[in-house]
């Protein structure tokens, strides 16, 4: 029987090299290689195995996907609204799409070195990130260890990092034992689960739905559960950096897993340059659950970003 969620994958694919990106593979170092989504203009040449620098007079947005789904599939609503102003780059994490690594380093921090590695290699040298729940975590450590490449940050969904304590009131409050069983679940009642958490208002899908994404989506789900393990850390060794960049946080205000007061707490953390902005009757994937409304005020705040960083 045909997987209806691989039979999609084309589809989806010649809607995004329509929207202007195509698929491309970057050696980050022996053993590990990440696929990004490039602006199409950057394979143009006979040699695509070397892209060209993204083009000078469009900004550079990077989007950086969650923990359910790989980058295009979690951004597809997103891409089209952007590429017409913004070189728009979307990779995969590793263990993601095409994504692979042979280090047993599982930490948010070797994704963001392996991100920032493969986005120098496309010739990136400035960027702004859009992060989304994990990939907000890794934008935040990207933007820490190299805040010469990244400019300005927009976070939905995410926190700097997830301490102990974060993690276990959270999983009490949504009534899971782990987050393996939240975010790696093995059946559709699971699937079900993870989607009555993640959105505000349920949807219904047919449970051959269900079944061909847990056989599509959830590969690599050793690797993956120890990135969850990775993630979380003891509240003694989270330490708030002081970010350079402006970062602006974009929330679903019915957010379940991260709730909005964590926004709050975050905005203050962070401090002056940081804002916070709400959108009504969605949750934690706000991008897919209200895409028209997310997409105006993305593209409203990521003009504001630019002007901010425009030479007087």
């Amino acid at each position: 029987m045909v997987n209806l969620v691989a039979a999609q994958k084309p589809l989806l694919h010649g809607l995004m090299k329509l929207a202007g990106i195509k698929p491309h593979t970057v050696e980050i170092k022996p053993g590990t290689v990440m696929t990004f989504w490039v602006p199409s203009e950057t394979l143009k040449k006979s040699n695509s195995n070397n892209p060209e620098k993204p083009d000078p007079n469009k900004p550079v947005i990077v989007l950086v996907h969650g923990f359910a789904a790989e980058g295009i599939v979690t951004w597809q609503f997103q891409v089209g609204a952007l590429t017409k102003k913004y070189s728009v780059y979307v990779p995969d994490l590793l263990f993601f799409g095409g994504s692979v690594s042979d280090s047993g380093d599982r930490t948010p921090t070797f994704q963001a070195e392996c991100l920032a590695a493969g986005l120098r290699k496309l010739g990136v040298e400035r960027c702004i990130v859009v992060g989304f729940s994990y990939g907000g975590m890794v934008a935040f450590k990207m933007a820490e260890l190299y805040p010469g490449l990244v400019q300005a940050m927009v976070i939905s969904g995410s926190i700097l990092a997830m301490t102990d304590t974060i993690s276990e009131s959270t999983l009490s409050e949504l009534g899971f034992s782990s987050s393996s069983e939240l975010l790696l679940p093995d059946s559709v009642k699971g699937l079900k689960a993870l989607l009555s958490v993640a959105v505000h208002k349920k949807l219904w899908f047919p449970n051959r739905l269900h079944k061909d994404y847990l056989e599509v989506m959830f590969t690599n789900r050793k690797e993956r559960a120890e990135l969850l393990e990775a993630l979380v850390i003891s509240n003694k060794d989270c330490i708030i950096p002081t970010f350079p960049q402006r970062i602006h946080l974009l929330w679903g205000e019915n957010d379940q897993i991260f709730k909005v007061e964590l926004a709050h707490d975050m905005k203050e953390q962070l401090g002056k340059k940081t804002t916070l902005e709400g959108i009504k009757k969605a949750g934690h994937l706000v991008h897919l659950e209200r895409p028209c409304v997310y997409n105006r005020c993305l593209k409203r705040c990521l003009g504001c970003l630019q002007l901010d960083e425009a030479p007087n």
